[in-house]
């Protein structure tokens, strides 16, 4: 019987691209394996024409031969590369679709197919919580931080001092096994050793076989100046001991900074709010505002509104080290103070004050009142 074109047996246009292949693939082969349909001659058929077609189409070079010349490219040579074996030469790419479509079958896949051999350990995260002054010029706190580092009884192997992990006897030291499932044979995980290629007869009594030691460990870390909340500080190897030998992971210390009492921060800016006298804001003045380097003065100009804002140019965050650029500024926003609690002749002052005060005094108030005039004439037109 003359053989299907391989682009239909996938259902793909002939200009599909190598992806759009594999996941064709991939959904025949989970539909038509023997051991999802056993005792099934017409679907175990199917599933040796898809990946017969896969085999081919996923391949640049064979793709091409049969592109050009058909099935008559590989008559005579029991089918592209020997099918059966799954790619001679160039056969790679489909040997991975194969071993992930047959790891959704049975529950294990390429990726279960551990080998024997060092591990990295793990990354650890540490939050670090810091005032607004240490994260805008630096420090360099210490940390205790709890991790997994190596035995030192074992030095790391898990066996006890005087012996070592031997063979294992059921993979014969290589990690895995060969299972058969069906009409395949494939290689898994050995149940035994879980992939390691070693079994200790002789656990270490300080780490009980796992070769590292729960303790904490004291760091010191250099924090830059102008850190902000988010920003995080690597330090390379300092995080769980590998195993089997492997190397440590890495530990990141995730920045976090506390609000502040007086500032807040924008970026490379600073923010504060300035109360002043309804006094000193008529008339003006001078008074002591705070910044992160200390005390300056600023000068309050005669007349002056709640939300003026003042810049202090250069008063801000100096973040040049961590994202580039130069320092920030520091903003202060007036805010006037109605007086309270008023003595009899204060009041008896303010009521004088009041007499003799005209429209021209508060412009703000006068522009208020006309446009709400204006409104509720509109109202009644």
């Amino acid at each position: 019987m003359a053989k299907r074109d391989y682009y239909e047996v996938l259902g793909v246009s002939r200009d599909a691209s190598e992806k759009d292949i594999k996941k064709a693939y991939r959904r025949l082969a989970m539909k038509y394996h023997p051991d999802r349909n056993p005792d099934d001659a017409d679907a175990e058929e199917k599933f040796k024409e898809a990946s017969e077609a896969a085999e081919v189409l996923t391949d640049a070079e064979k793709r091409a031969t049969y592109d050009q010349f058909g099935h008559a490219a590989f008559e005579g040579g029991g089918g592209p590369g020997g099918f059966g074996g799954f790619g001679g030469a160039g056969g790679g790419s489909f040997s991975s679709i194969f071993e992930d479509v047959f790891g959704d079958i049975f529950g294990g896949g390429g990726g279960g197919r551990r080998q024997a051999g060092p591990n990295r350990g793990s990354d650890l995260r540490y939050v670090l919580t810091l005032d607004l002054e240490q994260a805008v010029k630096g420090c360099n706190p210490k940390i205790k931080v709890p991790t997994l580092v190596e035995c030192m009884e074992c030095l790391g192997s898990g066996a006890k001092k005087g012996s070592s992990p031997i063979d294992c006897v059921q993979c014969g030291g290589v990690g895995q096994v060969t299972a058969r499932q069906g009409i395949f044979s494939i290689q898994q995980t050995c149940p035994r050793c879980r992939g390691q290629g070693k079994v200790i007869s002789d656990p270490c009594e300080t780490c009980h076989g796992q070769g590292r030691t729960q303790e904490p460990k004291t760091l010191s870390v250099k924090v830059p100046a102008g850190v902000d909340t988010g920003d995080r500080i690597r330090l390379a190897g300092q995080g769980e001991a590998g195993t089997r030998g492997g190397p440590p992971g890495d530990l990141y210390v995730q920045v976090e900074v506390r609000e502040h009492d007086i500032f807040t921060r924008h970026g490379e800016h600073l923010f504060c709010e300035v109360p002043i006298s309804f006094i000193d804001a008529a008339l003006g003045g001078e008074l002591e505002v705070p910044t992160l380097d200390g005390r300056v003065n600023l000068k309050i100009p005669a007349e002056t509104q709640t939300g003026k804002r003042f810049r202090l140019r250069g008063k801000g965050v100096d973040v040049s080290q961590v994202r580039g650029g130069g320092v920030g500024d520091l903003y202060c926003d007036i805010v006037v103070e109605t007086p309270v609690n008023l003595s009899e002749r204060q009041k008896e002052l303010l009521r004088e004050f009041a007499g003799e005060s005209s429209e021209k005094n508060r412009p703000q108030q006068h522009s208020w009142f006309e446009g709400v005039k204006r409104f509720i004439d509109s109202l009644t037109d």
